[in-house]
């Protein structure tokens, strides 16, 4: 099976950027997107041959997610099941008979870290998701998890270690889950991979730089790691400030 992760960072401006070559060029069999900033009816995709599912967040261009997978699931939830963060169309469940695949778009803590202690109350509200899913069946899970866990992440790690996304508080919170029983897929594969990025800032050339931040993943429970073939991030495809990334199983 391949899966495809990618944040569009708006998908009705990647759609005018390339993104459907994209989408029919990978071929996957589970394609997810995240922070789709689109309200219902704002967009109509074209996708023979794949159920579509969307969660919009409330607020207008804000969030969302959506997940396009061939083989239709056995159910799909919107959300994590917690009033406090189901507004924002941040999360995609869909059931199958061996696992359970989720996207999420996890909260950004913003400048200043205003929303850290909201972001740290969401972790783990979604480590708790997560174990009740595993209780059932495996589960994979990807997407802009808004945090590059090591120094090996990110191109300059000694100025960005009090912001968003690199502070020692959301670090720890992914060492939390993968400590958790989860696999960092892209690291399973590439332990001392330097200089592969998922996200680059719009400002100072930074992608032309390769000034970037490993921020998106695939994370598998334990119990599926014997099935994994590779993981891959594809730095090469345009169209957002973040590129897509894929994960390859049996």
């Amino acid at each position: 099976m391949k899966f495809v992760s990618w944040n569009v960072n708006g998908i009705r401006a990647c759609v005018q950027k390339g993104f459907m070559d994209f989408f029919q060029s990978a071929d996957a069999d589970i394609f997810c997107i995240q922070e789709s900033k689109m309200q219902e009816g704002q967009l109509a995709l074209e996708l023979p041959g794949y159920y579509q599912y969307w969660n919009y967040a409330e607020k207008k261009g804000y969030s969302g997610t959506a997940v396009f997978t061939k083989k239709e699931p056995l159910s799909v939830s919107l959300g994590i099941g917690v009033e406090e963060h189901d507004h924002e169309g941040r999360a995609i469940t869909l059931e199958y008979e061996d696992f359970y695949f989720v996207t999420v778009y996890t909260p950004n803590s913003q400048n200043e870290l205003a929303r850290l202690p909201y972001r740290m109350k969401w972790e783990e509200d979604f480590l708790a998701y997560l174990k009740g899913l595993e209780e059932k069946k495996p589960v994979v899970f990807c997407g802009d998890l808004n945090v590059a866990h090591k120094e090996i992440d990110l191109k300059n790690p000694k100025t960005n270690r009090k912001n968003a996304g690199f502070t020692d508080e959301e670090r720890q919170k992914f060492t939390e889950l993968l400590e958790a029983g989860f696999v960092d897929t892209f690291r399973y594969f590439y332990p001392e991979q330097e200089g592969i990025y998922s996200w680059w800032s719009y400002r100072f050339s930074a992608r032309a730089k390769n000034a970037g931040w490993r921020i998106d993943y695939f994370c598998v429970s334990e119990a599926l790691k014997g099935r994994l073939v590779d993981a891959k991030i594809l730095t090469e495809i345009m169209g957002s400030d973040h590129c897509p990334i894929e994960l390859d199983m049996n």
